[in-house]
Parts: structure tokens; sequence; C-alpha cells
């Protein structure tokens, strides 16, 4: 494989991963804003903080989604 293919097939895949990660964390923004903005309303205030705990678990699902994206790029015996 030359190097001008390896590397044209490496920027396809980082500007996939880059559009798809920028509208990953759109929605999740989005979705997250509007139900604590739901919550803010009945609760009479302001939006409650994240705990950490729920920091904490989201963090660790990201990294099992991260492992399994990488783990995908190998191919199945």
């Amino acid at each position: 494989m030359s190097n001008d293919s390896q590397s044209n097939w490496k920027l396809q895949v980082y500007g996939i991963g880059l559009l798809g990660g920028v509208l990953f964390g759109l929605a999740s923004a989005y979705l997250y804003s509007r139900a604590a903005e739901e919550d803010a309303e009945h609760q009479g205030g302001k939006p409650a903080r994240m705990s950490t705990a729920q920091l904490i678990g989201l963090l660790l699902t990201s990294l099992g989604l991260i492992r399994q994206i990488a783990e995908s790029g190998k191919v199945k015996k």
C-alpha cells in the first residue's frame, strides 16, 4: 500500500469520526439541556447539577463505546 493511499483512507476515517462526534455531541447536549429545562420548570428554579456518580457512569460508558469502536477495526478470527 502506498503512503499516499494509506494517508487518504486515514484522513477519511478521521473526517467521518470528527463529523460523527460533533453530531453525537450536539444531539447529546440538546437532549440533556431540554430534559434539564423541563425538570427545572417542574421544580420551579434552576436545573439540578449532575452528580459525580452520574458523570463517572457516563465516562465509563463512553470508554466502553470507544473500546468497541476500536475493536471493530480488527479482523474477526
